[in-house]
Protein backbone atom coordinates (compact mmCIF):
# COMPACT_ATOMS: atom_id res chain seq x y z
CA UNK A 1 0.00 0.00 0.00
CA UNK A 2 1.21 3.46 -0.80
CA UNK A 3 2.01 5.76 1.93
CA UNK A 4 0.53 9.23 0.80
CA UNK A 5 2.05 12.66 1.42
CA UNK A 6 0.15 14.10 3.35
CA UNK A 7 0.18 17.36 5.56
CA UNK A 8 1.44 14.93 8.89
CA UNK A 9 4.31 14.06 6.57
CA UNK A 10 5.34 17.31 5.64
CA UNK A 11 5.34 18.61 9.16
CA UNK A 12 7.15 15.35 10.21
CA UNK A 13 10.38 15.89 7.28
CA UNK A 14 10.40 20.08 8.55
CA UNK A 15 10.57 18.30 12.48
CA UNK A 16 13.15 16.17 11.40
CA UNK A 17 15.28 18.91 10.01
CA UNK A 18 15.62 17.21 6.79
CA UNK A 19 13.87 18.54 3.11
CA UNK A 20 10.85 17.69 0.92
CA UNK A 21 10.52 18.44 -3.16
CA UNK A 22 7.87 20.08 -5.13
CA UNK A 23 7.60 20.57 -8.56
CA UNK A 24 4.77 21.97 -10.79
CA UNK A 25 3.08 19.76 -13.13
CA UNK A 26 0.04 20.36 -16.19
CA UNK A 27 -0.72 16.86 -17.59
CA UNK A 28 -1.74 13.62 -16.61
CA UNK A 29 1.52 11.62 -17.78
CA UNK A 30 4.39 13.92 -16.77
CA UNK A 31 2.70 13.85 -12.92
CA UNK A 32 2.56 9.99 -13.12
CA UNK A 33 6.45 10.20 -14.13
CA UNK A 34 7.11 12.67 -11.40
CA UNK A 35 5.50 10.42 -8.71
CA UNK A 36 6.91 7.73 -9.80
CA UNK A 37 10.50 9.18 -9.46
CA UNK A 38 9.44 10.17 -5.66
CA UNK A 39 8.71 13.76 -6.16
CA UNK A 40 6.43 14.76 -2.51
CA UNK A 41 4.18 17.50 -3.31
CA UNK A 42 3.33 18.09 -7.38
CA UNK A 43 1.93 21.83 -7.46
CA UNK A 44 -0.79 22.41 -10.70
CA UNK A 45 0.67 26.03 -10.99
CA UNK A 46 -0.79 28.67 -12.68
CA UNK A 47 2.63 29.13 -14.10
CA UNK A 48 0.86 26.66 -16.93
CA UNK A 49 -0.77 30.06 -18.03
CA UNK A 50 2.54 30.87 -19.89
CA UNK A 51 4.11 27.29 -20.16
CA UNK A 52 1.17 25.70 -21.61
CA UNK A 53 -1.41 27.64 -23.09
CA UNK A 54 1.03 30.47 -24.29
CA UNK A 55 -0.66 33.27 -22.20
CA UNK A 56 0.95 36.75 -21.01
CA UNK A 57 0.75 36.07 -16.99
CA UNK A 58 -0.96 34.09 -14.16
CA UNK A 59 -3.41 36.22 -14.06
CA UNK A 60 -4.49 35.19 -17.56
CA UNK A 61 -6.00 31.78 -16.73
CA UNK A 62 -9.55 31.43 -15.14
CA UNK A 63 -10.80 28.49 -12.88
CA UNK A 64 -12.61 26.32 -15.78
CA UNK A 65 -9.13 25.91 -17.41
CA UNK A 66 -7.66 25.20 -13.97
CA UNK A 67 -9.96 22.29 -13.01
CA UNK A 68 -9.01 20.49 -16.27
CA UNK A 69 -5.69 20.44 -15.63
CA UNK A 70 -5.93 19.81 -11.81
CA UNK A 71 -8.27 16.38 -12.69
CA UNK A 72 -5.42 15.21 -15.41
CA UNK A 73 -2.56 15.38 -13.03
CA UNK A 74 -5.01 14.36 -10.08
CA UNK A 75 -5.12 11.11 -12.39
CA UNK A 76 -1.54 10.29 -12.92
CA UNK A 77 -0.79 10.71 -8.79
CA UNK A 78 -0.95 8.20 -6.35
CA UNK A 79 1.62 9.26 -3.98
CA UNK A 80 2.54 13.01 -3.49
CA UNK A 81 0.26 15.46 -2.55
CA UNK A 82 -1.25 17.12 -5.05
CA UNK A 83 -1.26 21.10 -4.98
CA UNK A 84 -3.37 23.48 -6.81
CA UNK A 85 -3.03 26.67 -7.02
CA UNK A 86 -6.14 29.03 -7.06
CA UNK A 87 -6.25 31.49 -10.05
CA UNK A 88 -6.68 35.09 -10.39
CA UNK A 89 -9.69 36.44 -9.29
CA UNK A 90 -11.61 32.83 -8.43
CA UNK A 91 -10.95 33.26 -4.56
CA UNK A 92 -10.81 37.19 -3.35
CA UNK A 93 -14.05 38.54 -4.50
CA UNK A 94 -16.12 36.98 -1.74
CA UNK A 95 -15.56 33.87 0.41
CA UNK A 96 -18.57 32.12 -0.79
CA UNK A 97 -18.10 32.14 -3.79
CA UNK A 98 -14.27 31.54 -3.00
CA UNK A 99 -15.23 28.53 -0.97
CA UNK A 100 -17.42 27.35 -3.83
CA UNK A 101 -14.36 27.51 -6.59
CA UNK A 102 -11.87 25.77 -3.58
CA UNK A 103 -14.62 22.97 -3.16
CA UNK A 104 -14.40 22.29 -6.97
CA UNK A 105 -10.46 21.95 -7.13
CA UNK A 106 -11.28 19.27 -4.08
CA UNK A 107 -13.62 17.32 -6.26
CA UNK A 108 -11.69 17.39 -9.59
CA UNK A 109 -8.65 15.54 -7.61
CA UNK A 110 -6.62 18.36 -5.46
CA UNK A 111 -5.79 17.57 -1.66
CA UNK A 112 -4.84 20.85 -1.15
CA UNK A 113 -5.16 24.14 -2.42
CA UNK A 114 -2.59 27.43 -2.74
CA UNK A 115 -3.42 31.06 -1.94
CA UNK A 116 -1.09 34.12 -2.62
CA UNK A 117 -0.97 36.91 -0.09
CA UNK A 118 -1.71 37.96 3.12
CA UNK A 119 -4.29 40.29 4.50
CA UNK A 120 -7.59 40.12 6.53
CA UNK A 121 -9.56 38.47 3.95
CA UNK A 122 -7.18 35.70 3.00
CA UNK A 123 -6.53 34.99 6.55
CA UNK A 124 -10.24 34.51 7.00
CA UNK A 125 -10.73 32.60 4.03
CA UNK A 126 -8.15 30.30 5.09
CA UNK A 127 -9.98 29.18 8.24
CA UNK A 128 -13.28 28.67 6.53
CA UNK A 129 -11.26 26.46 3.85
CA UNK A 130 -9.86 24.42 6.70
CA UNK A 131 -13.10 24.93 8.73
CA UNK A 132 -14.76 23.27 4.94
CA UNK A 133 -11.98 20.10 5.47
CA UNK A 134 -9.55 21.41 2.98
CA UNK A 135 -5.70 22.30 3.42
CA UNK A 136 -4.51 25.74 2.63
CA UNK A 137 -0.52 26.30 1.97
CA UNK A 138 0.15 30.07 1.38
CA UNK A 139 1.86 31.93 -0.70
CA UNK A 140 3.97 35.29 -0.01
CA UNK A 141 7.20 37.55 -0.80
CA UNK A 142 6.78 37.94 -4.76
CA UNK A 143 2.94 36.61 -5.75
CA UNK A 144 2.43 37.11 -9.14
CA UNK A 145 -1.19 37.75 -9.07
CA UNK A 146 0.13 41.41 -7.81
CA UNK A 147 2.59 41.55 -10.39
CA UNK A 148 1.33 44.98 -11.67
CA UNK A 149 0.73 46.04 -8.30
CA UNK A 150 4.02 45.31 -7.26
CA UNK A 151 5.53 46.63 -10.28
CA UNK A 152 6.97 43.44 -12.06
CA UNK A 153 9.32 40.45 -11.00
CA UNK A 154 11.12 42.15 -7.97
CA UNK A 155 12.28 40.74 -5.05
CA UNK A 156 10.71 40.81 -1.85
CA UNK A 157 11.95 41.76 1.63
CA UNK A 158 14.96 43.31 1.04
CA UNK A 159 14.99 46.17 3.88
CA UNK A 160 14.73 45.22 7.69
CA UNK A 161 11.05 46.71 7.60
CA UNK A 162 10.27 44.94 4.63
CA UNK A 163 11.41 41.57 6.12
CA UNK A 164 9.73 41.69 9.24
CA UNK A 165 6.17 42.55 7.04
CA UNK A 166 7.08 39.02 5.46
CA UNK A 167 7.62 37.31 9.06
CA UNK A 168 4.41 38.80 10.13
CA UNK A 169 2.51 37.59 7.35
CA UNK A 170 3.93 33.88 7.72
CA UNK A 171 3.38 33.74 11.16
CA UNK A 172 -0.37 35.31 10.53
CA UNK A 173 -0.93 32.47 7.88
CA UNK A 174 0.47 30.05 10.37
CA UNK A 175 -2.03 31.32 12.94
CA UNK A 176 -5.14 31.06 10.32
CA UNK A 177 -4.53 27.63 9.64
CA UNK A 178 -1.82 26.89 6.69
CA UNK A 179 0.03 24.09 6.90
CA UNK A 180 2.78 25.25 4.58
CA UNK A 181 4.11 28.70 2.94
CA UNK A 182 5.87 29.24 -0.60
CA UNK A 183 8.41 31.84 -0.12
CA UNK A 184 8.98 33.67 -3.95
CA UNK A 185 12.08 35.97 -4.42
CA UNK A 186 13.18 36.25 -0.96
CA UNK A 187 16.79 36.64 0.42
CA UNK A 188 17.84 33.84 1.82
CA UNK A 189 18.42 34.98 4.92
CA UNK A 190 15.23 36.72 5.47
CA UNK A 191 13.66 33.16 4.85
CA UNK A 192 16.36 31.38 7.05
CA UNK A 193 14.51 33.45 10.12
CA UNK A 194 11.11 32.91 8.51
CA UNK A 195 11.73 29.07 8.73
CA UNK A 196 13.00 29.21 12.13
CA UNK A 197 10.33 31.42 13.51
CA UNK A 198 7.23 29.42 12.68
CA UNK A 199 6.20 25.64 13.17
CA UNK A 200 4.99 24.76 9.29
CA UNK A 201 7.00 24.46 6.75
CA UNK A 202 8.30 26.49 4.37
CA UNK A 203 9.08 26.31 0.68
CA UNK A 204 11.68 28.24 -1.40
CA UNK A 205 10.74 29.30 -4.61
CA UNK A 206 14.28 31.14 -5.49
CA UNK A 207 14.36 31.69 -1.38
CA UNK A 208 17.36 30.16 -0.67
CA UNK A 209 19.12 27.14 0.89
CA UNK A 210 17.30 26.84 4.39
CA UNK A 211 13.58 26.62 3.62
CA UNK A 212 12.51 22.88 4.45
CA UNK A 213 10.95 22.75 1.02
CA UNK A 214 11.84 23.45 -2.88
CA UNK A 215 9.70 24.35 -5.68
CA UNK A 216 10.45 24.32 -9.38
CA UNK A 217 8.80 24.81 -12.62
CA UNK A 218 8.70 21.61 -14.23
CA UNK A 219 8.90 23.31 -17.82
CA UNK A 220 12.11 25.02 -16.27
CA UNK A 221 13.51 22.14 -14.85
CA UNK A 222 13.04 20.21 -18.16
CA UNK A 223 14.74 22.81 -19.99
CA UNK A 224 11.58 23.24 -22.06
CA UNK A 225 10.17 26.59 -21.35
CA UNK A 226 12.92 29.08 -22.99
CA UNK A 227 11.01 32.58 -23.05
CA UNK A 228 11.99 33.37 -19.24
CA UNK A 229 13.74 31.44 -17.13
CA UNK A 230 14.44 32.95 -13.68
CA UNK A 231 17.94 33.17 -12.09
CA UNK A 232 17.16 30.26 -9.31
CA UNK A 233 15.54 27.82 -11.88
CA UNK A 234 18.21 25.06 -12.50
CA UNK A 235 18.05 22.95 -16.02
CA UNK A 236 18.03 19.36 -15.58
CA UNK A 237 17.68 18.79 -19.16
CA UNK A 238 16.52 19.65 -22.48
CA UNK A 239 13.48 19.02 -23.79
CA UNK A 240 13.55 21.86 -26.16
CA UNK A 241 16.20 19.97 -28.14
CA UNK A 242 15.21 16.86 -27.77
CA UNK A 243 11.68 18.15 -28.68
CA UNK A 244 12.91 19.74 -32.15
CA UNK A 245 15.82 16.96 -32.74
CA UNK A 246 13.25 14.49 -32.84
CA UNK A 247 10.48 16.30 -35.03
CA UNK A 248 13.31 17.23 -37.17
CA UNK A 249 14.21 13.37 -37.50
CA UNK A 250 10.85 12.60 -38.43
CA UNK A 251 10.31 14.98 -41.14
CA UNK A 252 13.66 13.80 -42.52
CA UNK A 253 12.52 9.91 -42.21
CA UNK A 254 9.65 10.91 -43.98
CA UNK A 255 11.40 12.45 -46.72
CA UNK A 256 13.44 9.94 -47.28
CA UNK A 257 10.62 7.09 -47.56
CA UNK A 258 11.88 5.84 -44.35
CA UNK A 259 8.80 6.35 -42.31
CA UNK A 260 6.85 3.77 -42.17
CA UNK A 261 9.39 0.90 -42.40
CA UNK A 262 8.09 -2.65 -43.04
CA UNK A 263 7.98 -2.99 -39.49
CA UNK A 264 5.23 0.08 -38.57
CA UNK A 265 2.84 -1.11 -41.26
CA UNK A 266 -0.73 -3.51 -41.04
Amino acid sequence: MINKVSVRTLKKIKDNNEKFSMLTAYDYSTAKYLDAAGIDVVLIGDSLAMTALGYESTNCIGIDEMTIFTRAVAKGVQRAMVVTDMPFMSYTVDIPSALTNIGNMVKNGANAVKLEGCNDYIAKLIECTINMGVPVMGHIGFTPQSQNVIGGHIIQGKTEEAAEILLKQAKRLEKAGAFSIVLEMVPENVARVITQEISIPTISCGAGRYCDGFVMVCDDLFGKFDSFTPKFARKYGDMKTLITESAQRYIQDIKNGDYPNENEVY
